[in-house]
């Protein structure tokens, strides 16, 4: 029985899809199956899929059903104990695929493995992926004192199993990820591959105002619903309780992030005037998080996370939990747990 799944979801991926593909057809470590999932392309994605000439391919093709739904699929249909997470226009390094299975030889009661990874366009790399790195224990304590991981989806490999058991992905929020993360960190070991296994492909165009604070609205979501896991609460649904969450964001913060990525693909583009116009409102937002991020640069250490402080959550649990106000609410003690009268 082979050990590995590669999953890679395909959705109008272009012309960046043969070099994702490619990267993994040439992996050093080649007995794997690479399941393509085509979720309903209309751009000569499934046209090229199907000219892949390769006993470890296998293709499926379905109606559009969203990337949550077609991740999903992929935990179904892999044939494996491992599912290997790629996306369509990242590159996987030589080594990712022999990485990736010795350490699953190392440590096979694990939950989930994760790498490093770098960024990548024009055909350079550049700059490295914000990533959580510690032990596993380090992990789990991390997420219980109510922080989310900054975790490379792409970087990811999945026992297909645990993942099912914990519920799998969930919500086409975009932040399917990080909602898993905190379930799987709560529930098994979660292992760093202490290197970068895969090059991902910054998107300029998905970068605006409105979508970026909508990302980010939506991660606070994830780290609610991981705060009331947490303390025994019921969460409201997504809908209702959105804009409350909006009050919540540290837009400060939000503008730091947007402009920092921003300065980083202008960088690799070479446009360095509008890259340094970025780098001075990154700056401007937080010149604390503007060092500490040019300081990961060169020396990344630190137990980073997503997500803002718990406390701000706590602080408007009248409009988060509204059923449990105005009940006393120790919030600095992770037994504490509210209860109706």
């Amino acid at each position: 029985m082979k050990l590995l799944t590669v999953g890679l979801p395909v959705h109008n991926a272009g012309r960046f899809l043969p070099e994702a593909v490619n990267s993994l057809l040439r992996q050093t470590y080649e007995d794997f199956e690479l399941l393509l999932v085509d979720d309903g392309s209309t751009d000569g994605s499934l046209e090229y899929l199907k000219s892949i000439n390769d006993r470890r391919v296998r293709l499926i093709s379905q109606q559009h059903s969203g990337l949550t739904a077609t991740l999903n699929r992929m935990l179904a249909e892999a044939a494996t104990p491992w599912l290997v997470r790629h996306d369509a226009d990242d590159v996987a390094f030589p080594e990712r695929l022999a990485l990736t299975a010795e350490s699953i030889r190392r440590f096979p009661e694990a939950g989930m493995f994760y790498s490093y990874a770098r960024y990548y366009q024009d055909d350079r790399i550049f700059g490295n992926f914000r990533t959580t790195r510690g032990t596993p224990e380090q992990l789990r304590e991390l997420t219980k004192a109510g922080y989310l991981l900054a975790i490379c989806h792409p970087a990811v490999t999945l026992n297909v199993g645990k993942a099912v058991e914990a519920g799998g992905y969930r919500f086409d929020l975009h932040v399917e990820d990080a909602d898993l993360w905190w379930r799987m960190a709560l529930a098994y070991e979660i292992r760093l591959i202490p290197t970068a296994t895969v090059a991902v492909r910054h998107n300029q165009s998905s970068v605006s105002a409105n979508n970026f604070e909508g990302q980010c609205t939506n991660t606070l979501y994830i780290q609610y619903l991981l705060l009331s896991h947490l303390r025994g609460l019921t969460p409201l649904p997504h809908a209702e309780v959105y804009d409350r969450l909006r009050v919540i964001l540290n837009h400060r913060q939000m503008r730091f992030r947007e402009h920092s990525r921003l300065t980083n693909i202008l960088l690799n583009k070479k446009a360095l005037v509008r890259a340094l116009q970025h780098a001075t409102m990154a700056f401007a937002a937080s010149p604390t998080q503007f060092a500490k991020r040019v300081l990961y640069e060169f020396r990344p250490s630190g137990l980073v996370s997503n997500g803002e402080d718990p406390e701000r959550f706590y602080a408007q649990r009248s409009l988060l939990w509204p059923q449990y106000d105005p009940l006393p609410f120790d919030s600095t003690n992770p037994a504490a747990r509210p209860t109706l009268a």
